[in-house]
């Protein structure tokens, strides 16, 4: 059976979530294929919206696409709250960056030295004076960052207000994985589902994840380098006895590990996240869960007494420089959302008014231009109209 939509988005996480509303309020008829929609990494993700904490050198072009979506995000959530009638959990309560130790601290040094330079709001505290605004947090912290642009949201929550968004829009859903990319005369045209179901559309957004270069039928010129990047999270809940426990996001380097917790107003508690190149496994192990309890007990002694109740494994879709992959390839009606890595709530809503300009007919805005997937094409498929400046390849980073 054929069904004919303007727009069909493969996958279902807040990436395709967001591109299909955005396309939708264009006027657009938008259907979405996926047997879950709403899940994926978004389930495992913390939701740090932490442009400048997690700066390092040689980010500059990243950096100016995570500051134009942190920027929008207020805006953003009012508008999406307003539409789905559901709360996205957004908190605009800040982040501190604490180090535990001499060479952490020194690190902070120029981690703050380089946000000044950048341009970027931060204010250094002592450990005593880190120690004030958070007291839970261990007599050893020697000194940290307070950065109280970076926020946070609820990623389940707005993949939630995003589906109700989408429903109310007129987006139309497929509950099933898209099997492989139909293509005809040298042009996408649609996706065959697993069971046979074949969808027609004008256009076509690759926005699966790390699952976005296993579909099937997209020349190889033109798949998605993506690659999944395993991440271990917990989930604990805070007692009321025990509130408040932490007032604002709080991260570190321990060991070399980054650690973050990430305090929700329901009283949850998010503790994350390993960085391990698995490929596509999601086994939840006995190390995982130990080190980061062991990492965070470092950072907030007391968090060993609060209750353990969720531990959970995701993939983060990376790419060969851990940017993510915006607007059209080199094969005409298909588009590219992918490759978001590490930042992938952070920049939901740069990517949902990215995309909807582009298949609204007109070009991908300024700013997400440098993310084009033509930065990866061979030199005999990208013309130089299309070339973009080079993307500076990040550090990783937890999600």
């Amino acid at each position: 059976m054929s069904r004919t939509s303007d727009v069909l988005v493969v996958g279902g996480g807040i990436i395709g979530l967001v591109t299909a509303w955005r396309a939708a309020q264009k006027g657009l008829r938008v259907a979405v294929a996926d047997p879950r929609p709403g899940g994926g990494a978004a389930r495992v993700a913390a939701g740090m919206l932490a442009a400048v904490t997690e700066l390092h050198y040689g980010e500059e072009t990243l950096l100016g696409l995570n500051l134009a979506s942190a920027e929008r995000y207020p805006a953003f959530v009012a508008e999406l709250e307003a539409a789905s009638g559901q709360e996205t959990g957004y908190r605009a309560c800040g982040t501190l960056a604490v180090a535990l130790d001499t060479d952490d601290r020194a690190h902070l040094r120029e981690l703050h030295a380089l946000q000044r330079r950048s341009g970027l709001e931060s204010q250094w505290l002592t450990g005593r004076e880190c120690r004030r605004l958070e007291p839970m947090l261990a007599p050893g912290v020697r000194g940290g960052l307070r950065v109280d642009g970076d926020h946070q949201v609820d990623p389940r929550r707005l993949a939630a207000a995003l589906l109700t968004a989408c429903e109310r829009a007129g987006v139309a859903w497929h509950h099933g994985w898209a099997q492989s990319l139909s293509v005809v005369r040298e042009r996408a045209t649609g996706a065959v589902l697993a069971d046979g179901t074949e969808l027609t559309a004008d256009q076509v957004v690759l926005a699966a994840g790390s699952l976005s270069g296993r579909l099937a039928g997209v020349p190889q010129d033109v798949l998605p380098p993506v690659r999944p990047v395993k991440g271990q999270v917990l989930r604990l809940t805070v007692p009321r006895a025990y509130a408040p426990f932490l007032n604002r996001t709080v991260r570190a380097v321990v060991r070399g590990s980054h650690v973050y917790l990430v305090p929700r107003e329901n009283g949850e508690l998010v503790v994350g996240a390993t960085s391990e190149e698995l490929g596509w496994d999601t086994t939840v192990t006995a190390g995982g869960v130990y080190e980061l309890l062991r990492d965070a007990h470092e950072l907030v002694p007391g968090i060993t007494e609060l209750p353990l109740t969720e531990t959970l494994a995701g993939l983060r879709p990376g790419s060969p420089d851990n940017a993510p992959l915006l607007g059209p390839t080199a094969l005409p009606g298909l588009h590219l959302a992918t490759g978001h890595y590490r930042n992938g709530v952070l920049l939901t809503p740069v990517t949902g008014d990215a995309m909807a300009a582009v298949l609204a007919g007109g070009e991908l805005p300024d700013v997400a231009r440098p993310f084009s997937p033509l930065r990866f094409a061979p030199a005999s498929t990208a013309s130089p109209s299309a070339a973009v400046p080079p993307v500076c390849v990040p550090q990783e980073q937890p999600v």
